[in-house]
């Protein structure tokens, strides 16, 4: 008896566009300094949305799976740094795995500090695989009125 499987061509481009996926998050290099220059490997990237209110700049990373002490937020010559490590489980595996699709290893997330924010005063939560950075914004000096006198 033959075992026939029927040709699905969106399954095969979600396959592939997971594959791809994963190439690029496995083993990305990434800069040190927030450009293009000293680049160090990291192997995952977490994903990031970055928010700005009137008052403060928000940075949330999701990082499952991270314990809070593997994780650390710096902030050195105008660049913050979001650096950790996810551990596999050690011990041995249960019967065979068909697919694994998470990544394991270190992390690094680098981000140039807007001129208008505080990078002394860097706050960071972590909370249910949700990793939050908060910049409060530095009041801006106003523009002074100078009044000119006609002779």
């Amino acid at each position: 008896m033959t075992n026939l499987i029927n040709w699905n061509p969106l399954r095969e481009f979600r396959e592939v566009s997971n594959c791809l996926s994963g190439l690029m998050n496995r083993g990305v290099y990434v800069s040190d300094n927030g450009d293009d220059g000293n680049l160090s490997r990291a192997d995952w990237m977490p994903v990031v949305d970055i928010t700005e209110d009137e008052s403060s700049y928000r940075i949330e990373a999701e990082v499952p799976g991270v314990a809070r002490e593997d994780i650390s937020v710096t902030v050195d010559n105008g660049i913050l740094s979001l650096c950790g490590e996810r551990r596999s489980e050690s011990g041995e595996q249960q019967g065979r795995v068909h697919r694994t699709e998470r990544c394991y290893g270190s992390f690094k997330r680098n981000f140039r500090v807007p001129e208008d924010a505080d990078g002394d005063a860097v706050k960071a939560g972590f909370k249910n695989g949700l990793l939050s950075v908060t910049l409060p914004k530095v009041e801006q000096p106003k523009p002074k009125q100078i009044e000119v006198k006609v002779s």
